[in-house]
């Protein structure tokens, strides 16, 4: 799609254009369009949506030159996240459920960033999962390696960033070894705490272009954290997904969990045969499990060996490896709390 804008004249040129071209340098990195001007128009051209979107923004930012206000840097970077959020709306609006008339969770699929690949449940217990996630704003899912878990839940997220129900992504995880002690890691913070947040990142490239992926975590739109950075936050808005739970503390997992804010959903996932914390017992998942099961809003899902999507010798390997650490006596992770 290519378009072109008519912008004002003189002083109020620079207040949309920004000094130096600097607003419409902030669109084209936030939007990810083409975008140029000459005299007094604007040349946009890209993705339909996205040139739409880079629209509204320079109509914005002429109707703010209007009133002759200046516009700062964070300034442009909120009229661009609140058209991406009306963006959302109307797009989620479109596809409601005309009894209810509230914006659909998801259909057949999860609609997540890359073309062509959407992202479907493949058993029983991953639709139930999907479900709890759509109807409760707290869900638990647990189960063995390679059923899912982690993938559905970036996928819900990602699914609902995109339609516009929430404004934000977080992904945490404890970092905690598994089972070696790495010792002094080299770098910044950001180098350290990268190797305990990989499979993260591994999940998001697999539904998004790195250019996609990019844009938001440099706009704050998607965070990926060490669960410890989470302590003092109110996180509303926004999908918090705090994957390999079984290595929280109970402490940590209290901290965690008080963090929700309005409008918010939040996805745990873990694996309670792969506590890798020096007394399992103190596995804050497990006490969250015994604590929280009877809670109204809190969905427990649990996921099996016949939920494994990996290569094939994944599902044999659990098989053989059996449950050597099963869940504590009186937790059950099959009920869904009304």
């Amino acid at each position: 799609m290519d378009v072109t804008i008519q912008v004002p004249r003189g002083a109020d040129a620079v207040s949309v254009l920004g000094s130096g071209d600097r607003n419409l340098k902030i669109i084209r990195e936030a939007l990810g369009v083409r975008i140029a001007a000459r005299e007094d128009t604007v040349r946009v051209s890209g993705d339909h949506a996205a040139v739409a979107a880079a629209r509204r923004v320079i109509d914005r930012l002429g109707h703010e030159a209007r009133r002759s206000r200046a516009m700062s840097r964070q300034d442009v970077l909120r009229v661009i996240a609140e058209v991406g959020t009306e963006d959302g709306m109307h797009d989620a609006m479109n596809s409601a459920q005309s009894e209810g008339g509230e914006p659909a969770a998801w259909g057949e699929h999860l609609d997540v960033y890359a073309g062509g690949r959407p992202v479907k449940p493949k058993s029983a217990n991953q639709r139930a999962y999907l479900e709890a996630i759509r109807e409760s704003d707290l869900v638990f899912g647990v189960g063995p390696a390679g059923t899912g878990k982690t993938y559905l839940a970036v996928a819900a997220a990602v699914h609902m960033l995109k339609i516009g129900r929430v404004k934000k992504v977080i992904l945490v995880r404890p970092a905690v070894e598994a089972g070696e002690k790495l010792g002094f890691l080299p770098g910044d913070m950001e180098a350290k705490v990268n190797p305990y947040l990989r499979p993260l990142f591994d999940a998001l490239h697999d539904m998004m272009d790195f250019d996609t992926m990019k844009r938001f975590m440099a706009h704050d739109v998607m965070e990926v954290a060490p669960l410890a950075f989470m302590r003092g936050r109110t996180l509303n808005d926004a999908v918090i997904i705090l994957d390999e739970a079984q290595n929280t503390t109970r402490q940590q997992m209290k901290m965690f969990l008080t963090r929700m804010g309005q409008r918010s959903k939040m996805i745990v996932t873990g694996d309670t045969t792969q506590i890798d914390l020096p007394d399992p017992r103190e596995s804050g998942l497990i006490d969250a499990a015994r604590l929280l099961r009877r809670v109204a809003g809190v969905g427990f899902v649990s996921l099996d060996r016949i939920d494994i999507v990996r290569h094939d010798l994944v599902q044999r390997i659990v098989e053989a490896y059996g449950d050597d650490e099963p869940v504590s006596p009186g937790v059950t992770f099959r009920e869904t709390s009304p």
